[in-house]
C-alpha cells in the first residue's frame, strides 16, 4: 500500500470512492454526490484545504483523508473503500496526515461523526480522538435524526 499526498489528478478516483460511499449511506454526512471539480476544490487544493492524502493499492485508490477549515477549526474526513475497511488503511492515512498537519502548525484536529456511524466512531477512537460533545438532534435532509458526535485529537 502506498500512502502519499493527493494531487489534482486524484480528484476523479477520489470522487468515485466518495460518491460510492454516499450512495451506500450511513457513514457520511454527505447526502449528495459531488463532482470531481468539487472534490478537488474541497479536499485537494481549495482555499480551505490544509492537507489531503490518498492510499493506493497497485493502481487503485482505496482511501483518502483530508483536513480542511470548517467553522474555524481544522476538521478531518476519512473515506476508505467499503471492502477495505478495518484493514489498517485509515491508520496509515492518519500517520501521514498527522505529520503534515504538524508542519502546518496545527495543534488540534476535529472530527464530526454521524452518531449512527459505529465503524467511524470506533476508527476515530482507536486512533486517539477524544469525544468532547454531541449533537443528538442533528438530522439528515429527509428528517431522520441520526445525531453527531464531536471528537478532537491533540497533536
Amino acid at each position: 500500500m502506498l500512502i502519499r499526498a493527493a494531487v489534482a489528478t486524484d480528484a476523479p478516483a477520489m470522487t468515485e470512492l466518495l460518491n460510492r460511499i454516499i450512495a451506500i449511506g450511513g457513514t457520511t454526512a454527505h447526502q449528495h454526490p459531488k463532482s470531481a471539480e468539487q472534490v478537488r476544490e474541497d479536499y485537494i487544493d481549495g482555499p480551505d484545504t490544509i492537507t489531503c492524502v490518498v492510499a493506493e493499492m497497485g493502481t487503485d485508490l482505496i482511501g483518502w483523508q483530508a483536513i480542511g477549515w470548517w467553522n474555524g477549526d481544522a476538521h478531518i474526513g476519512t473515506f476508505v473503500a467499503p471492502d477495505g475497511q478495518a484493514k489498517g488503511t485509515g491508520q496509515r492515512l492518519f500517520d501521514l496526515t498527522k505529520d503534515i498537519a504538524k508542519t502546518h502548525g496545527l495543534t488540534t484536529i476535529h472530527a464530526t461523526i454521524r452518531a449512527d456511524n459505529i465503524a467511524g466512531k470506533a476508527f476515530y477512537a482507536r486512533i486517539g480522538f477524544v469525544e468532547f460533545g454531541q449533537d443528538p438532534d442533528w438530522a439528515l435532509e429527509d428528517g431522520r435524526r441520526v445525531g453527531r458526535v464531536h471528537r478532537r485529537f491533540a497533536l
